[in-house]
């Protein structure tokens, strides 16, 4: 059971890295890698994975 919390709590935690790395990029630079705004947080829940 505590592998599972441990888990669940690292994956969160690359969730959120993964986020706030995107949500600090410009329109222009997230247009360059094909990325809209609104992508971003199925993008950070497929790295986080």
């Amino acid at each position: 059971m505590f592998d599972t919390v441990v888990k669940k709590l690292r994956t969160y935690r690359k969730y959120q890295e993964t986020y706030r790395e995107l949500s600090r990029l410009s329109s222009r630079e997230l247009d360059d890698l094909g990325i809209s705004r609104s992508d971003i947080p199925y993008i950070a829940r497929r790295a986080s994975f």
